[in-house]
């Protein structure tokens, strides 16, 4: 059995002069949890559409457990949940009239369905409000809600565009905890497109970063992380004491350092290399205490933005170049 559900070769979507996702080649593994991150009109949104079927790409392929997404769009829809930023049910109805009017619409039926309705209500959490009509139910209950119902049809594949937005924190809590679930108790893939980047970085097994149509950066975020540090983008925070005049010219001299500065109560040391162990050492040579030693680069939002930073240095370069072939440079 192939390892990968989720295969994309060149997937591209353009609308007139804008490309919307340019060139795409994505691979997802079956009970995976993959984060699709990128601002607005980054190309997440059309990139789902196409996986759903429910666009078709200008060039290149799509395929969800060796179904053709344009080609076979119901087999695709047979085996793939899909949950949107802003689940819709019929606020009249109760959480389980919601769910059992969508497994009737799955051809879904009798004690076999309702036995089912109980499982997933006991498992997203709502079973004591299960019989509340869904107009009253806060957003975190109405995406545990929405979970349910993707659920109903049993997918092998859980898309979802925002599940976190507008949550509090507990709600975040037990969303995530669910989400989790689903792909290391049932074995489900989730591909989870998002902006909100803490939440995405607490359950991802991999993520990608989308910027102008392209996929910039693929992979575990601790490889990201390593990287962005193995291009010169080392940033060290630190704090000693005593943090006197003699402190600051130890760390303007130590080899490797690019640049020094004051943030907060702190320092900041820009490097090519990691110099945790230098400096470590030499604080301590010098009779000073270390009491905080943080190498930035391994969190999701500083790699984020190093990438994006990077791409639109790159989308500028590629603009002047086309702009001086235009001019017959």
């Amino acid at each position: 059995m192939n390892d990968y559900i989720i295969e994309t070769s060149g997937l591209t979507k353009r609308y007139g002069d804008l490309t919307a996702v340019d060139s795409l080649d994505l691979t997802i593994r079956r009970g995976e949890v993959f984060g699709l991150l990128g601002p607005n009109g980054a190309g997440k949104t059309t990139t789902t559409l196409m996986l759903l079927g429910l666009t078709e790409p200008s060039a290149g392929t799509a395929r969800i457990a060796g179904h053709d997404c344009t080609r076979e769009p119901i087999a695709v829809k047979r085996i793939v949940g899909y949950l949107p930023d802003n689940v819709g049910f019929y606020g009249d109805m109760t959480g389980r009239e919601n769910l059992r009017f969508t497994g009737r619409l799955n051809g879904l039926g009798g004690d076999a369905l309702e036995a089912r309705l109980d499982g997933l209500l006991r498992r997203v959490g709502l079973e004591d409000a299960a019989d509340r009509k869904a107009g009253t139910y806060s957003r975190g209950m109405r995406q545990r809600l929405g979970i349910a119902d993707v659920l109903v049809k049993d997918p092998q594949v859980i898309i979802m565009d925002e599940p976190t937005l507008g949550i509090d924190p507990e709600g975040m809590r037990e969303l995530l905890s669910l989400i989790r679930a689903l792909s290391s108790r049932d074995k489900r893939t989730i591909l989870i497109s998002s902006h909100q980047l803490h939440q995405i970085q607490q359950i991802c097994d991999r993520v990608g970063i989308f910027v102008q149509g392209k996929l910039v950066a693929c992979g575990p975020i601790a490889e990201l992380g390593r990287q962005t540090q193995s291009e010169g983008s080392c940033v060290l925070e630190l704090e000693a004491s005593p943090d006197d005049k003699g402190l600051e010219e130890l760390l303007r001299g130590l080899d490797g350092v690019r640049e020094v500065y004051r943030e907060g109560s702190g320092w900041m040391l820009h490097s090519a290399t990691d110099l945790r162990p230098l400096v470590s050492r030499k604080l301590l040579e010098a009779g000073y205490v270390p009491q905080r030693i943080h190498q930035r680069g391994g969190d999701l939002d500083e790699i984020y933005h190093k990438y994006f930073e990077k791409a639109g240095d790159d989308h500028d370069h590629s603009n002047v170049k086309k702009r001086a072939k235009r001019a017959g440079a």
